[in-house]
Order: structure tokens, then sequence, then C-alpha cells
């Protein structure tokens, strides 16, 4: 991958970061409010755990776009963290953060070996 490639994803990674860091900040959607009204505590309720979902679906994400920045600095972005094949840069465009290549994320999809620990470790190290 050439330099003109990696500073191209970085932006994207920095820009995808910022965005998500903005957005957990705001946790006003998970407050939890009294009704009187039995109905609108249901209500209520399931907009609460729909928020919950939504921030820990972007905090998962600000994980692997971190990571993935992690791997840029160390110089191995680009490069599947399983197989250590390089990802295809199509892949690459589609999905920037993207730590495994197409075969491997469909294993980890599968649950044929852990993903999360591979990134989690390596945000720890960082």
């Amino acid at each position: 991958m050439n330099r003109t490639e990696l500073e191209k994803y970085k932006a994207i990674l920095l820009a995808k970061q910022a965005e998500l860091s903005g957005g957990l900040r705001n946790r006003d959607d998970i407050l939890i409010e009294k009704s009187p009204d039995a109905l609108d505590e249901v209500q209520l309720a399931g907009e609460r755990e729909l928020a919950i979902r939504n921030l820990d679906r972007e905090a998962s994400l600000l994980r692997n776009v971190r990571a993935a920045l992690f791997r840029m600095n160390e110089g191995s972005y680009g490069v599947c963290l399983h197989c250590e094949e390089e990802i295809k840069t199509k892949r690459l465009d589609a999905v920037p953060w993207a730590g495994f290549c197409i075969r491997c994320q469909e294993a980890v999809d599968r649950n044929e070996f852990a993903a999360a620990e591979s990134i989690d470790d390596m945000l720890r190290a960082a």
C-alpha cells in the first residue's frame, strides 16, 4: 500500500473517530424517565433499549477504528490479523477499519476464532 492510500484511509478513519466520539458523549436518550402512564413507561423503556444498543454498536465501531489507526501507526494496516495476507483495497474502501480479509472475517462471523480478543489486546498494548 502506498503512502497516498494510507493518508486517504487515515483521513477517513480520523473523521469516523471524531464522528463516533461525539455521538458517544450524548447519552440523553438513555436517561430513565418516569411517567404516570404505564404505556408511556413501556414505550420509553423500548426507546431506551434501542438507544443503548446503538451506543454499544457505536462504541464497538469506535474500538475498531482506533485499532485500525493503531495498526496504521505500527505499520501493519491493511494486513489481516489472522492469516497475515494483505486485505484487498476494495474491502478497505468499503470498511476502512477492517482488521481481517474477507475470508477470515467470514470465519469470525461464524465464530470459528475470536476476533475481539485480537483487537482488544492490540488496544491494551497501545
